[in-house]
């Protein structure tokens, strides 16, 4: 599933490619999921010009010119395509521009979902909710850490594998109650996840260049099937939390 790091690094390809041409055509293969008939969609979209694509959560949201907003959640085999790929596999929906050329949303599975205007989310974003709002968000709860830091109704962009990954560079286990650890823990934590988001969008910018190349795990530390050893010679651990599987070492520390 694409996450925070990815999303972003597409947002900044897609407006470098796209912004400011013309929509000739969008073509939409699977309309299940959309909130408006493939008509109404086009209707709005084509013949405006792309002004900027940003990240939300784990959204990207396509603005135009005259003022529509189309949403897009890959869900968790979604990818996004340049169109001179074809012939493109699974689509979900094409994108064509004037100027030439274009991308697409693929989807083997069909779930990744287009919304025109979506609604405003007011759940605070990863890298922009500030020290006090995290805290409060910790306070007193007794879910995981690891389960509220993925939970999208309390803070949006991260998922699994980042989850993973900013509690291990914070040194606290996947497992602590997120009320029981202390402030000190907390602020480190926070740092952590600004720390981990950031280094990774940087890593996957610089090997896409301006390219759609996918998702990208391989510089994870500790998330990933394949990983037995971390860079310090601990052993990675597994185990499922909310039925996924959680990467982790003895050396975080658990607060219960």
């Amino acid at each position: 599933m694409a996450e925070l790091p990815d999303l972003e690094v597409f947002s900044r390809i897609l407006t470098g490619k796209y912004a400011g041409q013309l929509l000739e055509e969008i073509e939409v293969t699977v309309t299940k999921k959309l909130n408006v008939s493939s008509a109404q969609l086009k209707a709005r979209l084509e013949g405006d010009r792309l002004s900027v694509v940003r990240r939300s959560g784990k959204t990207l949201q396509f603005h135009f010119e005259k003022g529509t907003v189309l949403g897009l959640h890959l869900m968790l085999r979604g990818e996004l395509v340049d169109l001179s790929e074809e012939p493109v596999k699974y689509p979900i929906a094409k994108f064509h521009f004037k100027a030439g050329g274009g991308f697409a949303v693929v989807d083997m599975q069909k779930q990744a979902t287009l919304t025109l205007d979506p609604p405003e989310n007011n759940v605070p974003d990863a890298l922009e909710i500030e020290f006090k709002t995290f805290r409060k968000l910790v306070e007193g709860k007794k879910t995981l850490i690891k389960t509220l830091l993925m939970d999208q109704k309390k803070i949006r962009g991260i998922g699994n594998s980042y989850g993973d990954e900013i509690l291990y560079h914070a040194g606290i286990s996947p497992f602590s109650v997120a009320g029981k650890i202390p402030e000190p823990q907390v602020k480190k934590l926070y740092g952590s996840m600004k720390t981990v988001l950031e280094k990774a969008i940087k890593k996957i910018s610089k090997e896409n260049g301006d390219e759609l190349r996918g998702e990208l795990r391989d510089f994870m530390e500790v998330h990933g099937a394949g990983i037995r050893k971390t860079a310090k010679g601990e052993k990675v651990f597994s185990e499922k939390i909310g039925g996924r599987s959680s990467y982790y070492t003895q050396s975080q520390e658990l607060f219960s």
